[in-house]
């Protein structure tokens, strides 16, 4: 069975997922030159949604009472593997856009159709590009869009979490926004860092309360720290 999946996978499922992907991305180009913030929710939320079906990946999601969608927040997810941007993409239901790599726009047609739809690229080269960067997130976050992070800044290599970088906590000090833990369990299995086989299986998104700014603001070490152990309690034991 476990061949016979390989077959499919490189031999059916990645011809399609590659013509979706060039498709969705030009439609995505086009669309956001009338209206971004529709082409970058509803494009990605089909991308997302493909990638997951084609393969197998069933994405369970709990908590999504917690949430409001007029309301903007800052997500803040482990990164368990490829597959928590597909499934956050497809299922969270809720209008984001990602801070992601400035590296992801060398990719052809999927980075112009990232950076047309509005996800922030994130620049580290030097301090005025990073300053550059920051700029950008607060100009859409000005405008009720949320925004979803991995402050991690990179996949697991075990499946268990890394340190949190500080810089989403950073940008909802600033603007003194609730801040959503999300846990995600089960992309690691289905996909992990080491490999490109695909796995089907099974993805929880578990959507926490949010952190509300206290009376006069967040404070940024206990932002950071109580998002740490909301998302990283929700795991299970291997993971921990």
């Amino acid at each position: 069975m476990k061949y016979l999946f390989r077959i499919y996978q490189w031999l059916f499922a990645a011809p399609i997922i590659l013509v979706s992907t060039i498709l969705t991305s030009l439609f995505t180009i086009v669309a956001s030159l009338f209206n971004r913030a529709w082409a970058g929710y509803y494009c990605t939320i089909l991308w997302g949604k493909i990638f997951c079906w084609l393969f197998f990946v069933k994405v369970k999601v709990e908590g999504r009472e917690n949430i409001d969608k007029k309301t903007s927040y800052v997500f803040v997810a482990n990164h368990q593997g490829a597959y928590d941007i597909f499934a956050l993409s497809g299922f969270l239901g809720h209008n984001f856009c990602w801070m992601m790599r400035r590296g992801l726009t060398n990719i052809p047609i999927v980075g112009t159709a990232c950076h047309m739809a509005g996800h922030i690229l994130v620049d580290t080269r030097s301090a005025e590009s990073l300053k550059k960067t920051m700029d950008s997130a607060k100009k859409r976050l000005s405008k009720g869009v949320s925004l979803c992070v991995f402050p991690e800044g990179r996949r697991t290599d075990t499946g268990k979490m890394g340190q949190f970088k500080n810089g989403a906590f950073k940008l909802a000090v600033d603007f003194n926004l609730p801040v959503v833990p999300i846990t995600i369990d089960g992309s690691y299995d289905v996909m992990p860092r080491s490999t490109f086989n695909i796995k089907p299986g099974t993805i929880r998104i578990i959507i926490h309360k949010p952190i509300e700014p206290a009376e006069g603001g967040h404070d940024l070490r206990n932002l950071s720290r109580d998002s740490y152990e909301a998302i990283h309690a929700a795991l299970p034991e291997k993971y921990q």
